[in-house]
């Protein structure tokens, strides 16, 4: 009986939620994530010395724009399905 219903499963066509381009995708999007929190990392002050690369452009501005970049493309990425050659366009 289970085989049964496992064939009739594989018969009728059942496809993942997530194809192999959306998890390429989202890795993708993790990267950019993660080059983002690199850029916007660095050393703090130390001691009596104040470090004026904290406000530098690439820690303020770039990474967190690259960051940002990866989260919205990372909702693009799950939400992303390929379309069937036989599939009508409607």
């Amino acid at each position: 009986m289970a085989t049964e219903l496992k064939q009739t499963n594989k018969q009728e066509g059942m496809k993942m939620p997530l194809g192999k381009i959306n998890f390429i995708l989202m890795a993708v999007c993790a990267l950019l994530i993660i080059v983002g929190f690199y850029l916007m990392a660095g050393s703090a002050n130390e001691g009596d010395t104040f470090n004026y690369d904290i406000f530098n452009s690439t820690r303020t501005v770039v990474g967190p724009m690259i960051s940002f970049a990866g989260f919205v493309l990372m909702a693009f990425a799950i939400i992303f399905r390929k379309r069937d050659k036989n599939e009508e366009l409607k």
